[in-house]
């Protein structure tokens, strides 16, 4: 590099300007074929960054696709349940319509393709006031709960929103909220459960993460916090305060990409319901009020501390268990 900060053609790298990198062999070198020899390389490196590119694109499709047939599985429920269930006829219609839709959306804008916030921001909007008019038109509660079930899919996490009927509502088991309307013999349990928005982000954030899921509900809050901002992009920026022992997390959050928070499972406050729910395996409420300050709203989700302290303490006896039968067979087999 010369002093006035241009390329130098016969010493493209600045090697040459204090004589320390110049060993014998470059000192002797025709200063054309180290041009010529750097050329070839830069041209190397493109051809397998290139490569590598595409390599990941492929894998992603691979991903999308399968979340593509997971959008149409709901989709195709959604239809049949409207021929079953004549009286949430239109509703049933339009969720099934929005999965597919979603479904199409999801296997044909790949990673290839550059999508702009505002183009998923409009999908997002069917899937909320398609949400609104389920909730609306079959009476049920503001109340959202994320709790623990069998995931739908391998591309979705292990948890389902529950929307209940009743003010005083129970959350059914696990195996209750697999199914989109929930009747069991309990009134109280009655509802609906859906696959939510952040079940899919969830996912995704826990194959990427490099290191273990936090032990604590604020380490965990703290890792959701990070990933809605720097992986998922998902907001501008996002606070969390954690109470344990009250079994609270209190998050700000402002600049979504997704529009306003309270609105009918936003991905943001749905990515960091579940991925409590699933951290704690209990189920957790959420409310989003508007903030004052800096920040536009605040997520509040709230569980059980009790009752997550009493399972975390039968997995950790259970585990002692386990840890003195292993022990006492090795002494058996040593002795």
């Amino acid at each position: 590099m010369s002093n006035d900060g241009r390329l130098d053609r016969n010493d493209p790298l600045g090697w040459n300007g204090d004589g320390q990198e110049d060993g014998n062999e470059s000192a002797g070198a025709d200063p054309e074929e180290r041009v010529e020899d750097l050329a070839a390389q830069v041209e190397l490196l493109t051809e397998e960054n290139a490569r590598l590119r595409e390599e990941y694109l492929r894998a992603r499709r691979s991903d999308y696709r399968q979340t593509a047939a997971g959008l149409l599985g709901v989709g195709l429920v959604a239809v049949l349940g409207a021929v079953a269930f004549p009286s949430a006829r239109e509703v049933l219609f339009a969720l099934g319509g929005t999965g597919m839709f979603g479904a199409l959306l999801t296997y044909y804008l790949t990673p290839a393709q550059f999508v702009a916030a505002e183009t998923g921001e409009r999908v997002y909007r069917a899937v909320a006031a398609t949400g609104a008019e389920l909730v609306g038109e079959l009476g049920l509660r503001d109340e959202r709960v994320y709790a623990p079930a069998p995931a739908t899919g391998e591309e979705f996490s292990n948890v389902r929103l529950f929307v209940p009927q009743r003010r005083n509502y129970a959350v059914p088991d696990p195996e209750a909220l697999d199914s989109l309307f929930v009747v069991t013999d309990d009134e109280r349990e009655r509802g609906v459960s859906m696959v939510p928005t952040g079940g899919s982000l969830h996912r995704e954030f826990e194959s990427a993460m490099a290191d273990e899921l936090a032990a604590t509900p604020a380490g965990v809050a703290s890792q959701l916090t990070d990933a809605l901002v720097e992986s998922l992009e998902l907001v501008e920026s996002a606070t969390a305060e954690t109470d344990a022992e009250r079994g609270r997390v209190a998050v700000e959050l402002s600049g979504s990409v997704y529009g306003a928070l309270d609105r009918f499972d936003n991905p943001a406050v749905s990515f960091l319901a579940v991925g409590l729910a699933d951290a704690l395996d209990a189920p957790v409420t959420v409310e989003v009020t508007p903030a004052e300050g800096r920040a536009d709203f605040v997520v509040t989700c709230e569980w059980d501390p009790e009752s997550v302290r009493a399972d975390r303490a039968e997995v950790e006896s259970e585990a002692e268990a386990q840890e003195e039968v292993e022990r006492k067979e090795d002494e058996e087999a040593e002795a």
